[in-house]
């Protein structure tokens, strides 16, 4: 094996100065590439006026990453149109949020094919190629018309949509073919390929469940495997511990006055559920008046996607809901839910999750979502708090012992941030241990390596 070039749609790895913003495909793949002699090559987030394919290198925090300008009708229609107004909501269920347009698709296809002619001459003949996520779903069909003949994986780190669902995408049967372009596709959970399997089978008439892990349709074959994707745990609990995350910490706790801690740490996306969120806590203050001025509810919500419409009404409904709340619960010295509307330094973070008694995660649809396992990283050992988390995060399937809810019940996610405040300890620590050795051992670096590893592998290997 020669390098291992990792492709994304934006390139950003974490600087020292600003490392530590809420987790996600970022730390996940500087990590990655810190141990090992790859480049990280993407859109670099700026535009320019007509596309070159000009390169831009450099070395950031011992990774070496490479990236190209594109063009602002490609920004447009490309990423927020097609990536975020068309593939986002339709992987996330969110059939009504989804909008698509042919000049939207257009340019989806074109910037794949114009970074598959940038990145090309970058390949050496040993290099491993790992493409990820939804914004570059057709790059393998275009590095392989280009001569390409490197093993090239694809991980996609969000949901895949049911059969039906995808039924509905102009242009959806082609976009799923063209994964068969790729060595291996990898998803973050059964329950994900399970739903690629289903629409191989029924819309492209193929074959599944094959002894050697592949798929098969049109006279074609992918060979497909579920790779959850880890957290950077030793760093993060190294951060933890840092003097920012003690200092943070520590200002948490004298912040409280007393009060537990209910924590939420999110990108602002209606993904996340946090309007749900808000109205279960609402619940919880309703059933459990007890409890008011006993706790306070600290939800951190970094704005993203700020050009997308279905962003900015998110924004406004949950600055309604949560001043509704606080309206008619707070008390000259109490305010019940605390609403943040910035990003954090992972230090920072750390502090944070390890002074909440709770940590609630519930998305309504999520690839993985790593800030549940930050939240376990960061805490006290000898006095851990509680994970609630959604059953439907792709989290859930390796993270048993946290407390498991629908999202879409607030009645049952208040029920559990209160069996969470009332949690005796013995039984605290003994769901932490599960979980951290979980977040331990089921880290990035094993992600990484097993995927890899895989990528590698013929599929007769693989089987075996």
């Amino acid at each position: 094996m020669g390098r291992l070039i990792v492709v994304s749609n934006r390139v950003s790895p974490p600087r020292e100065e600003g490392e530590g913003t809420v987790g996600g495909l970022a730390m996940a793949l500087a990590a990655a590439l810190r141990e090992h002699d790859g480049v990280w090559f993407g859109w670099s987030g700026e535009t320019c006026e007509s596309f070159t394919g000009r390169l831009s290198m450099e070395r950031v925090s011992g990774v070496t990453v490479a990236t190209v300008d594109l063009e602002e009708a490609d920004v447009r229609d490309y990423y927020n149109g097609y990536a975020n107004k068309t593939l986002w909501p339709l992987f996330h269920y969110r059939l009504d949020l989804m909008l698509h347009e042919r000049a939207f698709q257009q340019a989806y296809a074109r910037v794949n094919e114009r970074l598959a002619d940038t990145l090309t001459p970058l390949v050496g003949p040993e290099d491993v190629v790992w493409v990820h996520d939804y914004h570059l779903i057709p790059l393998g069909r275009a590095l392989r018309a280009r001569g390409l003949k490197n093993r090239i994986g694809f991980f996609l780190h969000i949901p895949w949509p049911s059969r039906r669902l995808l039924a509905t995408l102009p242009g959806g049967r082609a976009l799923a073919q063209s994964l068969f372009d790729y060595d291996l596709v990898g998803f973050q959970t059964d329950d994900a390929r399970g739903a690629f399997e289903d629409y191989v089978r029924v819309e492209l008439g193929g074959q599944v469940g094959q002894s050697d892990g592949t798929v098969r349709a049109d006279g074609r074959v992918v060979r497909l495997g579920t790779f959850p994707i880890g957290l950077d745990t030793a760093a993060f609990t190294a951060a933890a511990a840092s003097e920012e995350g003690v200092r943070f910490h520590e200002r948490m706790v004298e912040s409280a006055a007393g009060r537990r801690m209910i924590v939420g740490v999110d990108r602002l996306d209606y993904s996340k559920g946090l309007e749900d969120r808000f109205r279960a806590y609402e619940e919880f203050l309703e059933q459990n008046p007890d409890q008011h001025e006993k706790v306070f509810f600290l939800q951190i919500a970094t704005p993203s996607r700020d050009a997308v419409e279905a962003y900015q009404e998110i924004h406004a409904r949950l600055d309604s809901v949560s001043g509704r709340i606080n309206g008619a619960y707070a008390t000259v010295d109490w305010v019940p839910l605390c609403y943040v509307n910035r990003g954090y330094r992972r230090d920072e973070l750390a502090g944070v999750y390890r002074a909440a008694r709770v940590g609630l995660v519930t998305p309504l649809r999520d690839g993985m979502n790593l800030v549940a396992k930050e939240y376990v990283a960061a805490q006290d050992p000898e006095d851990p708090g509680v994970l609630i988390l959604s059953r439907f995060a792709g989290a859930a399937a390796q993270m048993g012992a946290s407390l498991i809810v629908n999202p879409f019940a607030r009645e049952e996610v208040a029920d559990a941030i209160a069996r969470a405040l009332n949690m005796p300890l013995q039984e605290r620590k003994a769901r932490w241990q599960e979980l951290f050795e979980g977040v331990r051992t089921q880290d990035v670096s094993w992600w990484r390596e097993t995927f890899v590893r895989a990528l590698l592998q013929e599929p007769a290997d693989a089987a075996a």
